[in-house]
């Protein structure tokens, strides 16, 4: 009966914290409802790869030989050979996408390029705390605040930090509610987040431009950067279901069914990198900070830039909507509409806040093909 007995003989501290880390994950996502279709699978697959001698990992088994475990097979099969789980997610997210407010006012891609500044600032900070290159230009990316990005840049990187990238990205996401206010009245006072906008004159979008538009970014940002094809072709492929008018059931199983297979799918794949024995590191609470440090830097990029921009212009913006230029959509900009609400519960502005937000999806994937393009050359 000894046998029985050989998982809890075999438990150790390490597997103890990570199984502490899982119910922390399965509690935010339940109890706040922070990203739950992510952070519950998470969670609980980051307890089943650490119960000791797991079957949902590869072992070999005396009298049978090495067996396959499930998770073990996902992860490489879908993200590690691939990053097909990633792309595929691409699709779901571009169909759920309505660019229509980005496309009636387009001086609001300036502010998704100025809101991942904390990308770049945070790759730098990385290489100086130690990290290679690859690792650090993986840990960068968290800052596109686009968690199938995250993965999937890390993973082409050959990153050896996959796990806890994933987890600071996601957990960091989920906690936007709370990152992007203290860092916006950080930087901003409160006459500043008090300044009113007009409201949006509805325009409607010729279907004809709504069709042309995700073909178009796809060319030139494929042009620009061909390492970002594959990120920002699925993307707007997925975009160009939805508005061309003859894929109606498509479009719905692209942003719903699919999208929630594969971030159900993702998310208890991921843990197969929740392993204790490689979670548990110094490196990992230098990463937790370095995602911090990106979330803070893209909404005060985001600030600063559209109070640059005030300097020259009557019509004043309030600073708060370039924040929404970070691209956890749509989650930033009602963020940001809530905290205008509690400086003035008159000013409405939450479209404005959209067509940043919007712009922030693509400059995300924009700037992580950059990336990876500059530094595969490199290396």
């Amino acid at each position: 009966m000894e046998f029985l007995l050989e998982g809890f003989l075999a438990l150790g501290w390490k597997q103890i914290i990570m199984f502490g880390i899982g119910l922390t994950l399965i509690y935010l996502g339940i109890a706040k409802e922070y990203e739950p279709a992510l952070l519950m699978p998470m969670g609980f697959g980051a307890i089943l790869v650490n119960l000791p001698l797991s079957g949902v990992l590869n072992q070999v088994m005396p009298g049978i030989g090495e067996t396959h475990g499930v998770i073990q097979w996902l992860f490489e099969k879908g993200v590690g050979a691939s990053e097909v789980m990633p792309l595929l997610l691409f699709i779901g997210i571009g169909a759920m996408i309505d660019f229509s407010p980005l496309l009636s006012r387009p001086v609001y891609f300036l502010f998704g390029a100025a809101a991942h500044f904390g990308i770049f600032a945070t790759i730098t900070l990385s290489c100086i705390l130690g990290f290679s290159l690859k690792d650090a230009a993986a840990i960068g990316i968290i800052g596109a605040a686009d968690g199938p990005t995250t993965i999937l840049v890390s993973q082409v990187l050959r990153s050896t930090y996959l796990g806890p990238i994933a987890v600071t990205a996601y957990s960091y996401m989920s906690l936007v509610p709370i990152i992007q206010p203290f860092a916006i009245k950080l930087t901003t006072t409160k006459k500043e987040r008090m300044i009113r906008m007009d409201p949006v004159p509805s325009t409607e979008i010729p279907r004809i431009l709504k069709i042309i538009f995700p073909i178009a970014v796809t060319v030139i940002v494929g042009f620009i950067s061909p390492s970002a094809v594959a990120l920002i072709g699925f993307l707007m492929f997925g975009n160009l279901i939805r508005e061309c008018g003859v894929l109606e059931s498509l479009s719905e199983t692209a942003q719903k069914s699919l999208s929630n297979l594969i971030t159900l799918l993702l998310g208890i794949t991921i843990a197969f990198t929740l392993k204790a024995e490689e979670f548990i590191t110094a490196d990992t609470l230098k990463i937790l900070a370095l995602g911090l440090f990106a979330f803070i830097l893209d909404t005060v990029g985001g600030v600063l830039f559209t109070k640059f921009l005030n300097l020259f212009l009557k019509k004043k913006i309030n600073p708060m909507i370039g924040a929404a230029g970070i691209s956890a959509f749509p989650m930033s900009s009602r963020v940001i509409q809530k905290l205008a609400l509690k400086e003035d519960p008159t000013n409405i502005f939450l479209m404005h806040a959209v067509s940043a937000n919007v712009s922030g999806q693509i400059a995300s994937v924009a700037a992580s093909g950059l990336v990876l393009s500059l530094i595969v050359r490199y290396l």
